[in-house]
């Protein structure tokens, strides 16, 4: 919704964000992978940005039940956005 499918900040919701929503893609962001792999995953659990993420979600008509992610989709989620980041190189 936010970063797009191809991960660079172009998704529909991309110019709601405030913090603006940062390119995955850059040198910057592939680094952060290579140096710390779970990165992509603990953003998402850990939300370091608060609840910034799902409220953004919510008040754009997303509907983000609670405890929606199961391992599985993590999984997906990391190899998907490490395949995408590997290809922009």
């Amino acid at each position: 919704m936010c970063h797009g499918a191809d991960i660079k900040g172009t998704g529909p919701l991309a110019r709601k964000s405030n913090p603006p929503t940062p390119d995955l893609t850059t040198a910057a962001f592939r680094k952060r992978l290579t140096d710390y792999p779970g990165v992509i995953v603990s953003s998402v659990i850990l939300r370091p940005n608060g609840d910034l993420i799902p409220k953004t979600l919510r008040e754009n008509g997303v509907k983000v039940p609670p405890h929606a992610w199961t391992v599985k989709d993590f999984r997906d989620l990391n190899e998907y956005m490490t395949g995408v980041i590997a290809k922009s190189r």
